[in-house]
């Protein structure tokens, strides 16, 4: 089946339960939204999906598009097709953006092929100039003084650049002004496609009101605890999440 699988997933650090029996199916096609208070396990999956070795998966699966990558490397992971935006990119001095892309992008390729330098630039100038990134930042370190917004931006360059079957956005729209939100959502709307499923994990709507889900799950205490369709999640910026754990313990009581 071509989807992101998750079942009965548990998941601890340090012997701390955090995940427990947790379960979604992201088919491809779709953009799912994952919200929930903090310390919920939201982007404790995200890690876990993406091969974190700090996590211990105690029991469950995680298949992609079949296949379990449950155990393998964050870099095989990677090119099974999973891309990770990260909430607080990392800066890697000494390495320029452009060298940082074409290298990911050439070890998608096959032993004896090479990236067409030509094609490569213009397909990069191309999109940084859909995401309102200056064209200098090329020749930049990867994320070096960057800004929030900046860093950000970033990462929807390298995501779409590499253009993977499945995105997980770990609340990508954390410290985003009004203008830089608009631009990163206007690059992951480019990216919407029959053959790509996202993951997106937020606090807030608002990121949703130019993200447009096909379905929004709550988290609260390690699993999904009530699933909707996009007006859930202005339901949650309407009454908070109090209601949802007041719901959580009360079918945890009978």
């Amino acid at each position: 089946m071509q989807s992101l699988e998750i079942t009965n997933l548990n998941v601890s650090i340090g012997g701390q339960p955090i995940l427990k029996d947790f379960s979604l199916n992201i088919p491809k096609g779709e953009i799912h939204a994952l919200m929930g208070p903090n310390g919920t396990g939201k982007s404790t999956l995200a890690k876990v999906i993406a091969g974190h070795e700090d996590y211990e998966v105690t029991s469950g699966e995680i298949l992609l598009n079949g296949e379990s990558i449950l155990g393998d490397e964050p870099d095989e992971i990677s090119l099974a097709g999973l891309f990770l935006a990260f909430q607080y990119p990392l800066e890697i001095p000494g390495v320029s953006i452009a060298n940082f892309i074409r290298a990911a992008k050439q070890a998608r390729l096959p032993e004896n092929e090479s990236i067409n330098a030509v094609e490569y630039y213009k397909e990069l100038y191309d999109k940084m100039d859909a995401l309102k990134i200056d064209r200098k930042f090329t020749a930049r370190s990867l994320n070096e003084g960057f800004s929030g917004g900046e860093k950000k931006r970033c990462e929807v360059l390298q995501m779409s650049m590499l253009e993977p079957e499945y995105c997980l956005m770990d609340e990508t729209d954390s410290g985003l002004d009004i203008d830089a939100l608009r631009i990163v959502a206007d690059g992951v709307n480019l990216m919407r496609s029959p053959e790509r499923g996202f993951l997106i994990i937020t606090h807030y709507q608002r990121l949703l009101d130019y993200i447009v889900p096909d379905v929004v799950h709550v988290m609260y205490d390690g699993k999904i605890v009530h699933s909707g369709d996009a007006e859930l999640a202005k339901e949650l910026e309407t009454k908070g999440y109090d209601w949802v754990k007041d719901s959580f313990v009360s079918s945890t009581a009978q």
